[in-house]
């Protein structure tokens, strides 16, 4: 896992400091680029996707409320942009998402980057720099932000034929829209246990979606 700590310190105007991200990101260029291939996601998750993946070019935005599963499942779509061959990165304000659990997730760590303590003034520059060079981030969307600035990064992840999945009340067109609300938890059959298997309750809008009601997604920890 690449972590990328540089913009914490990142001044206002500091186009150098810019200019070594942008770098960062040419560096994980995607494999592949055309704009009519999916990104194939596995499981009960990718059933609930039109043809069982996310088009590339398009946003994800990815709404729930906190403790409903939104780190699981923000944490498979990665997995399933790194098990093709694919970067992907994601923005962690707090500083709380550690390597084990990018990897228990089914990360590939070596093409996984990590980007910390980014200022809200800053959010939609640091993205998309991203966009330009990784085919999937991921980023928690700070309060108050710009409609101007989330249609920038609409066209800029079409442009590149990335995807963005976009953490919170997401302003601007979104191809699909996931919202997660809840999760229920199971010891594991065999002996006692705090945690073991746990599925989160999903339900998918958008472009070539048959709507339906709430869906449980499975997942184990451990």
């Amino acid at each position: 896992m690449v972590t990328l700590p540089l913009v914490s310190v990142l001044p206002r105007r500091d186009a150098s400091a810019l200019a070594a991200l942008v770098d960062a990101a040419r560096g994980a260029q995607p494999l592949v680029l055309a704009r009519d291939r999916l990104i194939p996601v596995p499981g009960t998750l990718g059933a609930l996707l039109p043809a069982a993946g996310l088009q590339r070019g398009t946003v994800v935005a990815m709404e729930g409320e906190l403790g409903s599963g939104i780190t699981s499942i923000t944490l498979e779509l990665a997995a399933a942009a790194t098990r093709v061959g694919e970067w992907a990165a994601m923005l962690d304000p707090d500083g709380t998402l550690g390597g084990l659990a990018a990897g228990e997730a089914g990360i590939a760590l070596d093409r996984f980057a990590v980007v910390r303590a980014v200022p809200a003034a800053r959010w939609a520059t640091v993205v998309a720099a991203l966009l330009d060079g990784v085919t999937m981030v991921v980023a928690a969307i700070p309060q108050n932000m710009r409609i101007s600035d989330a249609r920038r990064l609409v066209a800029r992840a079409r442009e590149r034929s990335a995807v963005l999945v976009a953490v919170g009340s997401w302003p601007a067109d979104a191809a699909l829209r996931l919202h997660a609300d809840g999760v229920r938890w199971s010891a594991p059959v065999g002996g006692p246990a705090l945690l073991g298997e746990h599925a989160f309750r999903v339900s998918v809008s958008g472009r070539g979606v048959v709507p339906r009601a709430p869906v449980e997604v499975l997942a184990r920890v451990g």
